[in-house]
């Protein structure tokens, strides 16, 4: 038996690095999923292989400052699979500069993905999760949603927005079986982070002396969305190799 048999997955920015990893895991413990990005090619190859492994995927176009494209979403899975039972928030972008070498439009485009994209996926993903009788919400924040750092400025109030959206949502919905939390990751070995500048890269060491594997963060995020996690709401998830213990 699977950990999500029978459960019906959304996960957004699914086409590569940490979202990609997190499609395939949820189909392999059971889940049918629908992944959805903005890169199309890629997703539609994460799609091919969940397929070729046995499991149950569709590939969506999700530009997640959309909401048409987030009604879109909602409703293949609905449609396709008869319901949604989990959200993954997941798509996010980063910016690595400082406060003031950031543009306004730098900051509204962070803003856009990053903390929009987590609200118009959660707006439009709980009528149909209340439908389903309930289910789980997870957020993928970071560390820097939770301390500050600096070269990152517009990041960490994207990220510590989603931390603190998470909490609200859960406190919302609890009444409707809607469980929301959120996970914060360290450095994880994926294209985004392995662009970081070398000044930065190097305040991001941790204890442990390496990035996380993507599968590192996705089996937690397996757990936030499994039945496993019935009793966690509006907490925090941290998997960061001890970095936010120094």
């Amino acid at each position: 038996m699977g950990r999500l048999d029978g459960k019906v997955a959304l996960i957004s920015g699914g086409a590569r690095g940490q979202g990609a990893t997190e499609a395939k895991l949820f189909a392999r413990e059971g889940a049918k999923v629908v992944l959805g990005d903005i890169r199309d090619a890629e997703g539609h190859q994460v799609e091919a292989a969940i397929r070729a492994a046995g499991g149950e995927a569709t590939y969506i176009h999700l530009d997640v400052t959309s909401d048409a494209d987030w009604v879109e979403a909602v409703g293949t899975a609905t449609n396709r699979y008869g319901k949604l039972d989990i959200l993954v928030n997941n798509a996010g972008i980063v910016l690595w500069k400082r406060l003031e070498e950031t543009s306004e439009a730098e900051w509204d485009h962070l803003m856009a993905v990053n903390a929009k994209g987590v609200f118009l996926g959660t707006k439009h993903a709980i009528p149909a999760l209340r439908r389903a009788g309930g289910g789980s919400i997870v957020n993928i924040s970071s560390t820097a949603g939770l301390r500050g750092s600096p070269g990152l400025a517009a990041y960490i109030a994207t990220k510590g927005a989603v931390r603190l959206l998470t909490k609200a949502t859960a406190l919302e919905h609890v009444k409707d079986n809607i469980r929301c939390n959120s996970v914060h990751p360290g450095g994880v070995d994926t294209p985004m982070v392995r662009d970081a500048p070398d000044d930065l890269a190097r305040q991001g060491r941790t204890p442990m002396g390496r990035r996380a594997a993507p599968e590192e963060i996705a089996y937690g995020v397996l757990y936030l969305a499994s039945d496993e996690s019935s009793f966690m709401t509006g907490s925090e998830m941290v998997i960061d190799g001890g970095r936010t213990a120094q």
